[in-house]
């Protein structure tokens, strides 16, 4: 248990928080909606990625064969649907139009090609890449390209997307300070003028005055970090449309600052102001905004308080641009629309089970798993304490499987597997399914990785409709005993091992069912089915199994 320990501590899984109320400074909550949904990851997704084993070494001729090997050795009957390729996929170079590309020698056919072939075989293609400037492998990415790579994974037919989180910038939580706004029609050279002194400031923001500034010097400050904002109400606009906004600003500073200027309750528009070296005191920055007729507000602010309200603000502006290009692809090419199932790989650093349900359709929790048990083990410790996270549409997720990989041995394989679905997690295997169809073409039914993965009882619990993550209701450290409701009024329990020695592991049926978030209903006897033994038997209350090291029982239990 040390090493568990260890793990918990170095990942630092659950950092205090000191920053102001994240759902305050976002687009999401502003404009009143809270979960993402897009009507993917209904239950917890099923599929394989390429990294756990492959790694960096992955090119189309893998990727279709991984595809052939999940339908021909039943997988996708099982409910494995997602092919995801991980990083490395792409050229080290965009192309002329600024847009991801394959990597012109290991995928010279292109990702939409490589998807036309894996829909064919009635399965999905997932791609990669990274909330940074460059992936983990230091190759192109996603930050400040969120739109065109969303469109361009649109177009090429993608259906699950990974977001990493390498080479991250965060969001400033500086601020500019702003001395007048000017309203201006393209074409025009007048426009309204509006001065920080006639302002309505809130918060820490306050007026001050550079007298050597243009004007009266006037600029308001403090609206930083979610601290303070100024607003400007009822300004008259006679034509609809697009104007342009040029902040005059108050130059100072070196760091980078960030301002949401919000226009009439709902649009919001974002721009980062550089630091500064230059003479002036007295500086500009411009966008275009939209107008309405008659009255406007607006609002100007930086919400951004933290970095986990960064992470968090980033990862819903990509989970925005996939719904936007799903739909736009689907309308321009007259299609059905292909949702993108959204998946955060943030680590866990910035606590996004607090806010991953605004943004995508799953969020990790920890670092990366290993093919070792206390890898294993210390991402399930932190995982099951999450259950209040975790819901229909919007998942914890413990990183992909290792079910097959490194040396876990038998038991080790099915407490993973069987741990995965009582934490309601994606089932994203790692290992290489090739190994499952024998050299004559047949598969190899007596394969004991593919009977773990395959087992459907098993995935029935993970799958259930109900989409409840399991409760830990007794543990002495060594041991643990987990249970997960399910549809009709059925329970699963799961009985774990984490030692290193055989140990008895009890439950008593009554205590469970007093539990509040239990509805297995009251009876005199259960009938229990053990899941990978393939046994039925019935109790009354109390039940004892013993377990060998690093192992576990899996039940599902109905009145009888």
């Amino acid at each position: 248990m040390t090493d568990i320990k260890k793990f918990l501590r170095k990942s630092k899984l659950c950092p205090v928080c000191t920053a102001k109320k994240l759902m305050a400074s976002t687009q999401i909550h502003l404009n009143g909606a809270d979960r993402f949904y897009n009507g993917t990851a209904l239950t917890p997704p099923m599929g394989w990625a390429s990294w756990n084993l492959f790694r960096n070494h992955i090119n189309e001729n893998l990727i279709e064969e991984i595809a052939e090997a999940m339908k021909k050795s039943g997988l996708a009957d099982c409910g494995y649907i997602y092919v995801n390729i991980d990083d490395c996929w792409m050229s080290s170079t965009r192309d002329e139009n600024g847009r991801l590309r394959g990597d012109l020698a290991t995928f010279p056919s292109g990702i939409k090609a490589l998807a036309e072939k894996v829909n064919a075989l009635g399965l999905k293609l997932g791609i990669y890449t990274s909330n940074g400037t460059l992936t983990c492998e230091d190759l192109p990415s996603s930050l400040y390209h969120e739109r065109t790579d969303a469109e361009t994974f649109a177009e090429w037919g993608i259906e699950y997307f990974k977001f990493d989180f390498c080479h991250n910038i965060p969001i400033p939580t500086n601020a500019p300070e702003i001395s007048t706004v000017t309203l201006t029609k393209p074409g025009c050279s007048d426009g309204i003028v509006l001065h920080a002194e006639d302002a309505e400031l809130r918060g820490d923001a306050i007026l001050l005055t550079d007298e050597k500034m243009a004007g009266t010097g006037r600029y308001v400050t403090g609206l930083e970090a979610g601290g303070g904002s100024m607003y400007f109400n009822n300004v008259d606009i006679e034509e609809s449309g697009e104007y342009a906004l040029t902040l005059g600003l108050h130059k100072a500073g070196l760091k980078d600052k960030y301002l949401e200027i919000v226009v009439n309750d709902t649009d919001v528009y974002t721009l980062t102001e550089p630091g500064t070296k230059g003479f002036s005191h007295d500086g500009r920055n411009q966008i275009t905004v939209n107008l309405k007729a008659g009255r406007n507000s607006f609002k100007f602010h930086n919400p951004v308080a933290s970095r986990m309200d960064s992470a968090a603000k980033q990862y819903r502006n990509m989970g925005k641009e996939l719904q936007r290009a799903t739909r736009l692809v689907a309308e321009r090419e007259g299609r059905e629309e292909k949702p993108i199932c959204f998946s955060i790989c943030e680590w866990g650093k910035n606590r996004p089970w607090i806010w991953g349900h605004t943004a995508g359709n799953l969020w990790r929790t920890t670092p990366d798993i290993k093919p070792f048990w206390t890898s294993i083990i210390g991402i399930y410790e932190a995982t099951v304490l999450l259950y209040k996270h975790s819901g229909v549409g919007n998942w914890n997720d413990p990183d992909m499987l290792e079910v097959g990989n490194g040396k876990l041995t038998d038991d080790e394989n099915r407490a993973h597997f069987s741990l995965w679905c009582m934490l309601c997690a994606p089932l994203i295997l790692g290992n290489d399914l090739r190994k499952f169809i024998r050299p004559d073409g047949t598969v190899d039914t007596e394969n004991k990785v593919l009977k773990i993965v395959s087992n459907k009882d098993a995935i029935a619990i993970n799958q259930d409709a109900r989409g409840i993550q399991c409760r830990r209701v007794k543990t002495n450290g060594l041991t643990d005993v987990l249970v997960k409701p399910l549809e009709n009024r059925e329970l699963a329990v799961c009985l774990l091992n984490k030692g290193p020695k055989e140990m008895s592991v009890s439950f008593n049926i009554k205590d469970i069912i007093k539990e509040s978030f239990v509805d297995l209903p009251d009876a005199s006897e259960y009938e229990v089915y053990d899941i990978w033994e393939d046994e039925e038997f019935e109790i009354k209350a109390s039940y004892t199994a013993k377990l060998a090291p690093h192992s576990v029982k899996l039940y599902r239990i109905k009145a009888d």
